[in-house]
């Protein structure tokens, strides 16, 4: 009896070894979630959705012509005779080779006239020539021209002229004097020098706000002011927004000039 009472201890003596031997079985896990994690907080605001215009014609046809040339003198267009909603937008200097000037200008779909000086644009065609745009002339080296002589009118008027003419194979047909400043022997110098029109304006935009000669928006016939500045997006994204806002489709003032 003795004996078989010491088999049955070592049998659950070797039971209890083998049971604490064995590995735990693991708990039920929790199921994995598949939802991807939110995007990150971001305090940037979202750029403004691209203003764009359609053109109301096919650009390039002659819409209207310029005044004619009286006493061998240009004449002065400060604005556009028209009683369609149409504005014109004009960019002048060349310092500032702005990188987002062409993505604008195409992604807007319109068509600036530029004024631009030879100093600034000398040895920059890589630039300006692939711009949607028709340059124009604001003569060489940007003086004020205003009781200047003839010869030397000529020379800034004609030179500049001459090297648009040469560089992107078409002589420009409006002029801009610096500053907004002439004088009867300006518009003399560039009727002879080959101008149909002297181009002012009658709003103008800076540092991302429109500025208005009267009144407090954007007319039919407005030739706006604009320069290639380190501002340039800023300010070319607000004469967008203001034209939209006024109505308006910018069209090329090349054809209302023709």
């Amino acid at each position: 009896m003795g004996g078989k009472l010491r088999v049955a201890a070592a049998l659950l003596i070797a039971a209890v070894a083998v049971s604490c031997a064995r590995e735990p079985e693991a708990p039920p896990q929790a199921p994995v979630l598949t939802t991807s994690s939110p995007s990150p907080t971001t305090t940037t605001t979202p750029p403004p959705p691209p203003v764009m215009f359609p053109p109301p014609y096919a650009y390039g046809t002659v819409q209207a012509t310029a005044p004619p040339i009286e006493h061998g003198m240009v004449p002065v267009v400060s604005r556009i005779a028209t009683d369609k909603p149409y504005v014109f937008i004009t960019i002048d200097d060349g310092a500032i080779k702005h990188p987002a000037a062409a993505e604008m200008m195409k992604k807007a779909g319109i068509r600036p006239s530029l004024f631009l000086n030879t100093k600034y644009i000398e040895g920059h065609k890589d630039y300006f020539k692939p711009l949607p745009v028709t340059v124009h002339s604001h003569t060489a080296n940007h003086p004020n021209m205003s009781g200047k002589g003839y010869e030397f009118q000529k020379q800034e008027i004609c030179s500049n002229a001459d090297f648009i003419a040469g560089e992107y194979g078409k002589r420009p047909t409006l002029f801009r004097p610096p500053f907004g400043n002439y004088d009867a022997t300006t518009r003399k110098a560039a009727a002879d020098c080959g101008f149909k029109a002297l181009v002012l304006w009658t709003a103008a935009v800076n540092d991302g706000h429109v500025q208005f000669q009267a009144g407090d928006k954007l007319n039919k016939g407005d030739i706006v002011l604009m320069h290639f500045r380190s501002t340039f997006a800023e300010d070319f994204q607000a004469f967008l927004d203001r034209a939209k806002a006024d109505g308006l489709t910018p069209v090329p003032l090349e054809d209302f000039l023709a």
